[in-house]
């Protein structure tokens, strides 16, 4: 009986906390989809937060700023940069306090299961020339996340 309460608990504590160090390197071949079990993306047009880049143009070992913010907190993030014409994986994410950069798919995620009202996170350019875009997913908490979210760019207007 003490097992099976022991084992009940442990389950609890686990879907409770989800992935406190954030998403392992394997979400990279999965789609940048959690594997929070049987849980499903929420429709994208219902998304609370904004994943705005300064830019997606970048030069040699240029810097690019991605901030995500909302109406609500959110528990965590996994956010990819890739060229905007071979889809590839590029460049590299400068780890911060609270998050985790994985190199192997130049992507950050959350390193903490704190909530969080907004998260600025910094991409470091290759040392080429190009378009970037960075996409990804927004968690909420263990069953409530979007994925396939790409950053918008902010349109400046010349006056």
């Amino acid at each position: 009986m003490l097992r099976k309460v022991i084992m009940v608990l442990t389950l609890v504590v686990g879907l409770t906390l989800g992935l406190p160090d954030g998403a392992p390197p394997d979400t990279c071949v999965k789609g940048n989809r959690p594997n929070h079990g049987k849980t499903v993306s929420q429709p994208i047009h219902t998304l609370p937060y904004q994943v705005v880049a300064s830019s997606n143009v970048y030069g040699p070992g240029s810097q690019i700023s991605v901030t995500i913010s909302g109406s609500d907190v959110f528990r965590g993030f996994f956010i990819q940069a890739r060229d905007a014409q071979t889809n590839e994986w590029i460049g590299e994410w400068q780890q911060s306090a609270n998050t985790n950069s994985i190199p192997e798919c130049s992507a950050i995620t959350h390193g903490d299961p704190k909530d969080k009202v907004q998260a600025t996170l910094v991409w470091k350019a290759p040392s080429k020339q190009g378009q970037v875009y960075f996409t990804g997913t927004v968690v909420k908490d263990y069953g409530t996340y979007w994925t396939d979210i790409i950053a918008q760019i902010p349109v400046y207007q010349q006056h």
